[in-house]
């Protein structure tokens, strides 16, 4: 009776499963069903592929296996090997989180979905199930989500913290792409990705709010006090661990400004930029409005005063 060579008990989330012979016979009978694709692998080069239907394997239908056999020498058709790799055609979908950084070393966390599905089945088979050796559908989702943290990583650092958090359209759209491109080399079409937790720090958070409520550029936020420390111990270990839970967008107040700009004055003191409705300077803590004494000429001044009677000087 002919070998049966056939991929059952698939699962709508069974990506990729291996014949386990790898001594396939001439004359065996393949079977491939209606969503999926099977490869014939061999010394890390994936050779023909066969599509839905009933197929038995003969040197007419298998070309190109053939062809690499026909040169070893005393060749016996008894002595065929080769790996036949099951590919589902199915989309899938999956969960990344990980952690990173920004351009300013702030790090940042994130979550969220994805889904792909196998697009070229032999560029599939060697890069990421024979180069890999994930030769089950639990192996291929951890490099799949390996995959995309890292490639998330490395997009992300390109942005200032702002940039990611008010411009985060953009910053999802332009980290899709890139996954998006890098998928097609290894055989898979990135259907869609979304992030669903992005978050930083409660101390970034807090400059992240103030520089977009005090208008200031994302630039400034080098100039702020960082936490080195806590920045390097993100790096880029962990591709597939999940972020956690508790991560959320940062409130949709930070994509537009709330109320009037604010705009910025000099304190008379210590010549620290401030609000110019502040009442004490944040730096060195003299008064400005609201009665008191000059700064300047240490005059009095009645309350309400916007200005010192005596020099002029702009309280």
């Amino acid at each position: 009776m002919p070998e049966l060579i056939e991929w059952t008990g698939a699962g709508p989330q069974d990506i990729v499963w291996r014949y386990p012979d790898n001594r396939p016979t001439w004359g065996a009978t393949l079977i491939v069903a209606e969503n999926q694709l099977a490869v014939f692998f061999r010394d890390g080069k994936a050779y023909d592929v066969f599509g839905p239907g009933r197929h038995v394997l003969t040197t007419q239908n298998l070309p190109l296996l053939s062809k690499a056999y026909s040169k070893l020498r005393g060749f016996k058709k008894s002595e065929f090997t080769s790996e036949v790799i099951f590919v589902s055609t199915s989309q899938f979908q999956g969960k990344f989180g990980g952690r990173g950084q920004t351009q300013e070393l702030a790090p940042l966390m994130f979550h969220g979905s994805y889904w792909f599905k196998v697009e070229e089945p032999k560029l599939f088979v060697v890069e990421v199930v024979g180069n890999s050796r994930s030769y089950t559908t639990d192996a291929v989702n951890e490099f799949i989500r390996g995959f995309i943290v890292e490639k998330i990583i490395d997009t992300l650092a390109g942005f200032t913290l702002r940039d990611v958090f008010t411009q985060l359209d953009e910053s999802s759209m332009k980290v899709k792409t890139k996954i998006k491109e890098q998928f097609r080399r290894i055989g898979i079409d990135l259907v869609d990705l979304k992030f669903e937790g992005l978050d930083t720090t409660p101390e970034y958070r807090e400059k992240l709010f103030w520089l977009q409520t005090a208008q200031v550029q994302g630039e400034r936020l080098a100039t702020l006090e960082t936490t080195k420390d806590v920045a390097a111990s993100l790096g880029k270990g962990g591709g597939a661990a999940a972020a956690g839970t508790g991560m959320v967008i940062i409130p949709q107040m930070l994509q537009q400004p709330q109320g009037p700009q604010m705009t910025m004055t000099t304190c008379p003191k210590c010549g620290a930029q401030i609000p110019n409705n502040a009442r004490f300077c944040n730096n060195c803590g003299v008064q400005l409005r609201g009665g008191g004494t000059c700064p300047k000429c240490k005059t009095k001044v009645p309350p309400g005063s916007k200005f010192c009677p005596n020099c002029g000087t702009p309280l």
